[in-house]
């Protein structure tokens, strides 16, 4: 649901005059209001939970203090994007000054109910040029109508894995580059029983499936959800239907919809020892960097590589792309240090040595074109698999919005309707999409 809107502060006049209305947010400034040099304990939003993330953040605020001897930073892990709106609307003490997100979705939000400072007074204040610092998909979901509320605080990156072994024996010499080799590959690479019962499926297209949401396949077609106006126009991209209708092939090449969605459902948890890459119950599966780092923990049974995902034949050029999200930090708009904010801020999301020791950390990709390129960055060739991707310039990122990701939601479910054929007329289906996301959007703004 969106989020309710902020109430208006009086002008700075009255606030002056000590009319200032009870429970008003404080405007951000990114100027004076504090000294940044004078002691200050500053409290840290964040998402990240297990011991070694946790631990990853500490040594990052150790690093920073160590720079700051004025600044603590009192760090709060698994903090839901929930919990922080609701303290953060609440404002007073116990909100936090610097926050971090998981969801970019969320951006649209935070920047147009002003919940984030803007951070381009302290950009442009401490000479940073963003532009030049971030990778332009990357900077593009960190803000929303001008606004630069939120910085990249490291990136998720989407590619493929792929079973060396199961190529080898299928006789096939590379990952695939295109959509048609992709769907030759897979059936190669499905394997059945003897009662005609899969054993392995080349690849599962299926939108249920983990991190197989509609929007990161989506992206290998380069699409624009919204027009200059900001209305929806998936059903005037070809590219849209286009998209669809080739998941769909990909679904039927290998045995239909019904077959592959029960096969799907015997499946493991995404995070478990029963993962259905690494139980090889399928041979090619589209997923994020930090797949790797799991793949090597739980010593996978077979030999593994890494590749871009496939892009669509008549875009061969663009063969490199892929799916970009990652995670977001900003200034609260409630915060009483604001400057002192913005040099952790700072610290987290464009000090060079800083991003990289983090990325390494988390085996999450860095968030800055310096970092990407830093010979301190892990060498692993399945890793920098990703590096590339990120740095190439037809990846992209899902736009933000008023409401989030309320129309990727709307998305997905249509897109379960489409591969499960449940939709006879797919560009009437794509246009009444489009109306429902119009209108969810016209609602998030009055």
């Amino acid at each position: 649901m969106p989020l309710p809107r902020l109430r208006i502060c009086l002008p700075a006049a009255l606030a002056g005059a000590g009319l200032l209305l009870a429970g008003c947010a404080r405007p951000a400034i990114g100027s004076d209001r504090d000294d940044p040099t004078a002691p200050v304990t500053l409290t840290f939003w964040h998402g990240w939970s297990n011991a070694d993330e946790v631990k990853a953040v500490d040594d990052s605020i150790a690093r920073f203090e160590k720079l700051h001897p004025n600044i603590r930073v009192r760090a709060t892990g698994n903090v839901t994007d929930d919990t922080m709106n609701q303290a953060l609307r609440a404002g007073g003490g116990d909100a936090p000054d610097v926050v971090s997100s998981f969801t970019t979705n969320n951006v649209g939000q935070y920047c147009t109910t002003g919940m984030w400072a803007d951070l381009d007074p302290f950009l442009k204040k401490t000479g940073v040029v963003k532009e030049k610092v971030f990778p332009k998909p990357l900077l593009a979901y960190t803000r929303y109508r001008g606004k630069q509320c939120a910085l990249p605080l490291l990136a998720d990156t989407y590619g493929l894995y792929y079973n060396k072994n199961a190529f080898e024996k299928a006789g096939i010499t590379r990952p695939p580059h295109t959509m048609s080799e992709l769907k030759q590959d897979a059936v190669k690479l499905t394997r059945r029983t003897a009662d005609g019962a899969y054993r392995q499926l080349g690849f599962m297209p299926n939108f249920r499936l983990y991190q197989n949401s509609p929007d990161r396949l989506f992206a290998q077609w380069g699409p624009t959800y919204f027009d200059r106006n900001g209305a929806a126009q998936l059903a005037k991209d070809p590219a849209t239907e286009e998209f669809l209708t080739t998941q769909r092939q990909l679904i039927d090449a290998q045995g239909g919809y019904g077959p592959t969605e029960r096969f799907r459902t015997t499946f493991g948890d995404e995070m478990s020892s029963q993962n259905a890459f690494l139980t090889q119950k399928v041979a090619m599966h589209m997923d994020g960097e930090w797949r790797g780092l799991l793949l090597k923990k739980a010593h996978a049974p077979f030999a593994w590589g890494t590749a871009p995902m496939p892009v669509p034949d008549d875009r061969a050029d663009t063969y490199g792309r892929g799916y970009l999200t990652g995670t977001v930090a900003g200034i609260a708009h409630s915060s009483r240090h604001q400057n002192a904010a913005w040099e952790l801020v700072k610290f987290l999301t464009v000090d060079t040595d800083q991003v990289v020791a983090l990325a390494n950390a988390l085996h999450n990709v860095p968030s800055t074109n310096a970092a990407l390129t830093s010979p301190k960055l892990d060498a692993d060739p399945t890793f920098r698999t990703f590096l590339d991707i990120t740095a190439n310039p037809h990846s992209t990122a899902m736009p933000p919005s008023d409401n989030g990701g309320q129309y990727v939601t709307a998305l997905q479910d249509f897109a379960y309707d489409v591969e499960a054929g449940k939709v006879r007329d797919l560009g009437a289906g794509l246009r009444t999409l489009d109306a429902q996301i119009d209108a969810d959007n016209l609602q998030s703004e009055n």
